[in-house]
């Protein structure tokens, strides 16, 4: 007897395994096991439902894990064990060997993000699958025309497969809450002195620690560099601008947290002076006796005397300029310096921190005392290029390897300012930058608070002063290499980071900055590593440990610059993004290319080019993504983006309020 066409396709739906990967499952679940550190990624990732896992044992496995890491404790095979037996779990999970097969089967921990995206998308797939399911029985049964049955359908996918992963977008101009600075992350004495100094202050323990970095960088930068592998070697010295509005007590922390390194170099300075003056006198007797024999010599007639006393002059001469006076030691250099000056210092003295708590030296890059902005020793010196400067003096050549750090506190109009600066994104200025805006505590503040404890800030001030003398005192630039285990901590990071750069990815719009990330991690290791070994043995390799601990602090600045950077997009960004918004509403649009927001507003966006700000505004609230590229036309010429449009953009009223 034959089967019928239709029974035999009801079938094949009803009998074919629903989409899964338990390899990709495995691995998860075992990444955890191994490094609970990569815990957030992979929850992020997954999304909040523990039914994305396909096999039930996972589901529980993962319920469990979260619950163990949740009240702090470390989901290894033996506790996971413990705890599953515990809730009688254990044997229906595959009893305490699958556990360790699960801990066996991971590559590297780092990859446990790679393999939830795998899993995630089978989870999708079989929603996809049961929404089939469910269309093909709406079709039996259900009245419905062709067009109200597909746009039931497109709705249920929409928020099937999309929402849970989406979510919800930001406001255009409403900042979403970022995280604190990972104080803990620091070494011990230092982060005393922050949270002393944030209690004190009523501010933020944000701006203290990003201080702190800065002058650890001050003390460190161009003295040492960090090795991560052959090939790569990064220096110590940071960029660092903290924005808070005014009446924050920028100038009160700024001087808490830098006034030892300005100590330091006074006591500096007075050890120098008396060989200074003495190098001073040396040199002016040298060449006065060369000037009083020059002048004896334009007196006499005989031409052999006259010979004679112009060759001992020369003599003497040459030793004048033998004789080198030692420049006054200089660690910092004022905020309202120009970019000529400090060129000069940095040639000079090789290594500066220029550290403010106002926004001076912004202005000043901005252009303020040239007729255009004069970036080139902000560039050079960040990444420790030689220095060009032949506008100063008849040598071309002024410095190798400089190293300046930045440290600033200004308030956010400024970042704004600076971003409109000719060249501060396009030649990579904003790029070098690690960015905190913390959240504002005035209204909130404790009016009776104690003091800064003496033992804490006298603690404070003598490391750092032991450290800026260990390292002013190496005769030339030393190198720390990373340990293997910190290698690959690193290499972990450029697994994670790398598919954020695509034109999809959560840091496409700030490619530029995230370019830079990675080594910003590093040299923030190198600067705890100093850090932790003030009284010595900071030679020794940079341990995984510190590694992960500096990867916490560039999470926290991540997750800032992608706020400064949106802050710092203009009005007309803004307003260009509500316009979109408007159209995504009115329209119901759930995708659309450029080049048709063009066609429906051609007087706000003439061009494709024209929509680039509105659409990157619009991603970076998650308002859109990029799906994927389709060819545009004739061969060679570049894809057009499609933009996918949250299921929310098009139903929330009001897009534009």
């Amino acid at each position: 007897m034959s089967t019928p066409q239709h029974a035999h396709s009801d079938n094949v739906i009803a009998l074919a395994e629903a989409p899964n990967n338990i390899e990709a499952e495995q691995i998860v679940l075992g990444a955890v096991m191994v490094d609970e550190g990569v815990l957030s990624e992979i929850e992020e990732e997954l999304g909040q439902d523990p039914a994305v896992f396909y096999r039930p044992a996972h589901e529980t496995i993962w319920r469990t894990i979260l619950e163990l890491v949740a009240g702090g404790v470390r989901p290894t095979p033996v506790v996971l064990a413990d705890a599953l037996s515990k809730a009688g779990n254990l044997q229906q999970v595959g009893g305490s060997s699958y556990l360790h097969t699960l801990y066996g089967v991971v590559p590297t921990a780092g990859m446990g993000q790679h393999y939830a995206k795998i899993v995630r998308e089978h989870a999708d797939r079989r929603q996809i699958a049961t929404l089939g399911t469910r269309l093909i029985q709406a079709a039996r049964e259900s009245g419905e025309d062709h067009d109200e049955l597909l746009a039931a359908a497109r709705h249920a996918l929409d928020h099937t497969t999309v929402e849970e992963r989406w979510p919800a977008p930001t406001p255009i101009g409403q900042q979403v809450p970022l995280p604190a600075f990972p104080v803990e992350a620091l070494p011990t004495w230092v982060a005393e002195q922050v949270n002393a100094v944030a209690e004190f202050t009523q501010t933020p323990a944000d701006m203290a620690a990003t201080m702190a970095i800065a002058a650890l960088s001050t003390a460190a930068g161009g003295r040492v560099h960090v090795q991560i592998r052959d090939g790569w070697v990064e220096q110590t010295n940071l960029y660092l601008v903290v924005a808070m509005p005014p009446a924050s007590r920028k100038s009160d922390v700024f001087a808490a947290m830098t006034r030892p390194i300005y100590d330091i170099e006074s006591s500096m300075q007075e050890e120098a002076r008396p060989s200074i003056i003495q190098a001073e006198v040396e040199k002016e007797a040298a060449e006065a006796r060369a000037e009083a024999i020059m002048t004896k010599a334009r007196k006499v007639d005989d031409s052999k005397t006259a010979t004679s006393l112009v060759a001992e002059a020369a003599g003497l001469r040459m030793a004048a300029e033998s004789i080198v006076v030692p420049p006054k030691p200089r660690l910092t250099a004022s905020g309202d310096v120009t970019p000529e000056t400090l060129t000069k210092l940095l040639s000079t003295h090789g290594r500066l921190g220029v550290l403010s708590p106002e926004g001076d030296l912004f202005d000043i890059i901005a252009g303020r005392y040239s007729s255009r902005p004069n970036l080139g020793v902000f560039l050079q010196g960040h990444k420790g290029e030689r220095l060009q400067a032949e506008r100063i003096t008849r040598e071309a050549d002024l410095g190798e390897k400089p190293a300046l750090t930045i440290g600033v506190t200004l308030q956010p109009p400024v970042l704004t300012d600076l971003a409109q600066t000719p060249g501060a994104r396009g030649r990579g200025l904003l790029a070098r930058f690690l960015f905190s805006i913390p959240e504002s505590t005035l209204g909130y503040r404790r009016i009776v608070v104690p003091p800064i404890p003496e033992k804490i800030s006298r603690v404070y001030g003598t490391r750092l002063t032991a450290l800026v003398h260990t390292l002013t005192d190496l005769p030339e630039p030393v190198t720390i290499k990373c340990s293997g285990p910190a290698d690959q901590a690193v290499i972990r990071l450029q697994e994670a980071i790398e598919p954020q750069l695509r034109p999809e990815g959560a840091l496409a719009h700030i490619d530029d900055w995230a370019g830079k990330y990675v080594g910003a991690v590093a040299r923030v290791a190198g600067l705890l590593h100093l850090a932790d070994r003030t009284t010595g043995r900071w030679g020794e390799p940079i341990e995984a440990a510190t590694l992960e601990r500096a990867i916490a602090i560039g999470k926290y600045y991540t997750a800032h610059a992608l706020a400064a950077f949106e802050f710092m997009a203009t009005d007309t960004d803004s307003e260009k993004a509500q316009l979109v918004l408007d159209w995504i509403h009115k329209t119901k649009v759930t995708s659309f290319k450029a080049h048709e927001l063009v066609t429906a507003r051609r007087r706000a966006f003439p061009t494709v080019r024209s929509t680039s700000s509105a659409l990157k505004l619009l991603e970076e609230q998650g308002y859109v993504r990029r799906l994927h590229e389709e060819r545009a036309g004739s061969r060679g010429r570049q894809p057009a983006v499609v933009y996918r449009v949250h299921p929310l953009a098009a139903e929330v009223d009001g897009a534009s309020g």
